[in-house]
Formats: structure tokens, sequence, C-alpha cells
């Protein structure tokens, strides 16, 4: 009965652009309390625009956009590929920046024609240099209408701010009202200040922000949402796969990175957030669909069996024939198949059938300090392994680590060629070894 019902089911989902990558998936997705969205790329289109230009007290509106053009060129951000569209448009020819670095979360540095060059939000910039009262409070005004301001530098004297926005995607706020009619509890998670993100927020209309979320710290947050329900987490970027992972279902924009989609439980080809709730809605068919074939398979089992073993005869002289009994279990078979069958016809994204969970959510924990470490009784293992070669594999390794109960994370690098395995209980080394070797990476060495 659950075989065919889930077959059924994923080639629905497939028609419709979402990719159930297993059973469980299919199956754990229509359970879901609490869905995490990331902001940049997923809620919003990920295609920012450069809205404001402020130049400090004494330079030109030319000094800062070419600096800032030479110093986002480097990098791959969404924010900095508006900057790098408006300096191409201005057709802004520099010099390329050298010794460049970028600090996940914060900023960028490096240096230009032998100068500092530093760029990045507010908190990475002061502490290089200090910013008056007045451009913050300019920042603060950016934020507050959903922009995000950018700072930028030079040789510690400030060149000024570039606000950036980017827009929310137009099934966005649609597709969160229907998670919520649906019940379930709405959160986004971004490294934007708090202003910006709530400004974002009540755009797309989700329950709770959570904004200054480091790219390492998005995985603690959905283990932390966990505690009160099961998680979804919808991700597109590198940085969101270790919370993909640790979601109960991961749920990757197809048009993110290739990381993310590996590190998924179901990919949406179509990169519409409007697929999140139709994936819900189907999981949830399938679930149903599952309860009404286990219910006529024991129907016809518990009137068949007792019939066709001759328990019934002393009592109302009843026996079955034995072709009546082929017949009659190809008749079950026939009425499940029928029944999965009918998953056809259901469409799964019309909002019309959709029921409340009566689950109440407490999300207190929302106010989460990203910074805050919990002071509990951890064992770390440090293992040495061969064969990673890139993100894919960090990945890789990642999940099947944390996949052991004893493991309460683990940070893998595949430059550094190493996993730092953090413990909740003692495990054996040989445990381990065979998790990471089963993917086919060879383990050097436990410590």
């Amino acid at each position: 009965a659950t075989p065919v019902a889930i077959m059924v089911g994923n080639g629905v989902g497939a028609k419709n652009g979402i990719l159930f990558k297993t059973a469980v998936s299919l199956e754990e997705a229509g359970k879901v309390d609490i869905v995490a969205l990331d902001k940049t790329g997923t809620i919003t289109t990920g295609q920012p625009k450069v809205t404001d230009i402020f130049p400090a007290d004494g330079i030109s509106e030319k000094e800062l956009l070419e600096a800032a053009f030479a110093l986002e060129k480097k990098s791959e951000h969404p924010l900095a590929k508006a900057i790098v569209e408006y300096g191409n448009e201005k057709k802004f020819t520099v010099p390329v920046v050298e010794d460049f670095q970028a600090v996940p979360g914060n900023g960028l540095t490096g240096t230009l024609n032998n100068k500092t060059l530093i760029g990045g939000n507010l908190l990475f910039i002061e502490k290089s240099l200090s910013i008056s009262e007045k451009i913050k409070h300019g920042a603060e005004q950016l934020a507050s209408a959903g922009k995000t301001p950018l700072f930028f530098a030079k040789e510690n004297r400030l060149l000024g701010m570039i606000a950036v926005a980017d827009v929310i995607k137009e099934d966005s706020p649609q597709a969160i009202k229907e998670l919520k009619a649906m019940g379930i509890h709405v959160v986004m998670l971004t490294g934007d200040n708090e202003r910006t993100a709530k400004a974002i927020g009540e755009q797309a209309g989700v329950d709770n922000v959570i904004a200054g979320v480091l790219p390492d710290g998005k995985e603690s947050v959905i283990r932390a949402l966990g505690e009160k329900g099961k998680v979804a987490m919808v991700g597109d970027g590198i940085n969101d796969a270790p919370a993909l992972t640790r979601a109960d279902v991961g749920i990757a924009i197809g048009a993110g990175t290739d990381v993310a989609m590996d590190a998924a439980d179901i990919v949406l080809m179509k990169s519409k957030l409007a697929d999140v709730p139709a994936a819900i809605r189907l999981s949830r068919g399938v679930l149903r669909n599952i309860h009404e074939n286990l219910f006529w398979a024991f129907f016809y089992n518990t009137i068949g069996i007792p019939l066709a073993a001759g328990l019934l005869i002393p009592v109302l002289g009843w026996k079955l024939n034995p072709m009546f009994g082929a017949a009659a279990m190809s008749l079950s078979s026939f009425c499940v198949v029928t029944n999965a069958l009918r998953l056809n016809l259901l469409n799964i994204r019309s909002t019309k059938k959709d029921k409340k969970k009566q689950k109440a959510i407490d999300v207190s924990l929302i106010n989460i300090n990203n910074n805050e470490k919990k002071e509990v009784n951890e064992m770390t293992k440090t293992m040495n392994i061969k064969g990673m070669m890139c993100g894919h594999c960090e990945a890789a390794v990642k999940k099947a680590l944390e996949a052991l109960p004893e493991v309460a994370s683990a940070e893998v690098s595949h430059e550094k060629g190493t996993a730092v395995v953090t413990l909740e209980k003692e495990i054996a080394d040989d445990v381990l070894k065979k998790t990471v070797e089963d993917k086919d990476y060879e383990v050097v060495e436990i410590k």
C-alpha cells in the first residue's frame, strides 16, 4: 500500500517540478510544524539593485563607486553583483584588487594601488574606523525601508555608503500566506541587520524574523527550532547547506548552488516559493492515501483470512472457494492501486482542502543570540580524511556523520582534509571511520 502511493506521489511531484529524493522526505514534508526560509534568493529574487549613493564629505560619487566596484568585483555575494552591474553600466575601468579576502557574513578587504580597501556592514566597518551619528541615522532609515546599507573605506577613511535593495519575488507573499493558512509557522533567516530584515519580513508576511545570522549560525538556529517541532529549511546557497542537512526536511531552490541541492531532501526545480506549500500538500495527500490503502488492505484481510482458513465454517457454515479467494486478493490489489492512482487528480496548487495543524508552536526562542554558545559537556574528535575535493564532498561527509545519534555536529573542511566532530556521547572510532569510508573517503587518523 505504501510503496504504490509513494511511487505515484513522486511522479506527481516530478510533473510539477518538485523532486523528492527519498520516500522519507515525501512522507515527512507533510508533518512539518515550522518552515524556515532563507531571505536572499529564496524570499527575494537574489538580484538586488543599487538604489542610493551617499559619498562621505570631501569624496566624490565617482571615487566611492570606483572603490566599491573594484572591491565587490571579486565577491560572489548577490549584493556585490548589484554594485558590479551598476559599475559595468557606468563603464568603470579600475585596477584589480590584490590580497582580496571575504569575511563571511561581514564584509570584504583588499588593496588597490597599495592602499587598503574595506567594505561591508556597519559592524564590520566600525572595527576599523568611527562612523558619525548622522551617517548611522541615514543607514537606519535605509534599513527601515528594506534596503541594505553597505559602507566602504580606504586607508581607514570613510568613502561613503551605497544602499542596495533586493526585491521580493512576486509569489513569495502568497506562498507564505498559504503556509500560515496550513497551520505552519514561518520564520525568515537573514544576515541583514534587524531593521532591514523586519522591513522585508513585514512585506513577505512571515511570522518571525531572525536577523544578523552569520552563515555558520543558521545550523544552530535550525537545531533550536527543532526543539519546538518538525522543521523544514528552504535555502539556495552554499552557506545554507549545513542548515538544510540539520533540518528534518531540507528544501533547495533549483536555481541555487549545487552544494545546497546536494544537501537537500527536496529540490524545487522551478525555483518558486509557491512550490513549498505545494510539496506539503502533496505529502499530506500521499499520507492520506496511504492510510486509505491500509484500511482497504486490512479490511480485505480481516474478512478474507478467517474465511479462507475455514474459521467461519463451525459458526456460520461459510467457506471460501479458492477461485473466489484468488479473485478477492486481486480485487484488494486493484483497489489499492486504483486508489493510489487517484493522486494524479490531486491539485497541489489548490488551497480548498488545506487544514490547519492543531499543534501550537511557541517560538519564544526566536530571539536567539547567534554568538551565544551552549555550555554542555561536549567531546570532540578530529578526523583526518583523504579524498575530499570540493564542497560536495564536505556536505556528503557532514551529512553522514551528523546522521549518527551520538554526533551533535561536524565541521568538515576539504581544504584541511579534516572533520571536527562534536559528540553528545561516546562513540567508537571504528563507527566514525566506517561512516566516512562508506562514502568512499579514506580516514587516515582519528584523534
